[in-house]
């Protein structure tokens, strides 16, 4: 496996992957790799020859009050698993690589970005959108691989493929939990351990919303209410708990037959943030 750190070097990595007739497929990390990384690794290898990752934390998606400085890095025991995982090429820029000069330009996201994550992290997606703007046209990948957590940001994404002419198949990996439900993530390392026990309510919360829909509830405004209610007293604190329309990524409490949802919360305990989601489709 080979760690590359300038543009130029990994665009000849990837060239020369196809020249050899490979296609390739990529998966882009903020490093911090655990399970539900190595998931979508081994769900691109399902699609492509080769594999190309990225670990990068990229500034521009970070508000003034996030947790940039905090957010963890290990480059030297991600590149270790990566090899392990047997990735042909780690990318691994610095932020002078990345943004070399004064940016003068910037994408912008209409409606999509309203609610959700959108609605609680002005900026998050701008920024995700200029760095996967700028790896897709760097790596151009045949595959890319992403995350169903982040679900919000992979329907964004979809969006720029087909608005932007890319020439690449966007590929969603489902959510990796641990044994007693918790969707994995690097910021889980900031919860202490009372806080670990409780994280799973989330899930919980989701699962029982599903299961009411699943057995013919429609109107789920009291539903979520309650559910909201019931995390409070155990101690989380709500940023959202909604249902949402696939398409429009837009709140929504009527549950039509033949449509597509995302049932999906972001909940704080103490200053850890959690998301997690659900996708509810009714025949």
């Amino acid at each position: 496996m080979e760690a590359i750190t300038t543009i130029e070097d990994i665009r000849d990595k990837v060239a020369s992957l196809k020249k050899g007739g490979k296609t390739v497929a990529f998966v882009p990390t903020m490093g911090a790799l655990h399970e539900g990384h190595f998931s979508l690794f081994r769900l691109a290898k399902q699609h492509a020859d080769e594999v190309v990752a990225s670990i990068y934390v990229n500034p521009e998606q970070f508000g003034p009050d996030e947790d940039f400085d905090e957010y963890p890095r290990q480059l030297e025991a991600d590149l270790k698993v990566c090899a392990e995982e047997g990735i042909a090429a780690v990318f691994a820029p610095s932020d002078k690589i990345m943004y070399p000069s004064k940016q003068y330009l910037h994408i912008e996201v209409d409606e999509l970005n309203m609610h959700m994550d959108g609605g609680s992290r002005p900026g998050f997606f701008e920024g995700i959108l200029l760095i996967v703007n700028k790896l897709f046209n760097i790596i151009e990948p045949d595959f890319a691989v992403f995350g169903q957590k982040d679900i919000q940001q992979f329907r964004i994404l979809q969006q720029m493929v087909s608005e932007f002419n890319h020439n690449i198949e966007l590929v969603m990996g489902s959510i990796k939990r641990a044994n007693d439900g918790l969707a994995l993530s690097s910021r889980n390392a900031y919860l202490d351990e009372e806080q670990r026990k409780r994280a799973p309510g989330l899930y919980r919360c989701l699962q029982y919303v599903q299961k009411q829909i699943g057995n013919g509830v429609t109107d789920v405004h009291l539903l979520l209410d309650h559910q909201r209610s019931e995390l409070q007293a155990k101690g989380f604190k709500i940023d959202y708990l909604k249902l949402f329309s696939f398409d429009t990524m837009v709140p929504v409490n009527e549950v039509k037959n033949s449509s597509k949802y995302i049932l999906a919360g972001a909940v704080y305990l103490g200053d850890t943030r959690l998301i997690d989601n659900l996708i509810v489709e009714r025949p």
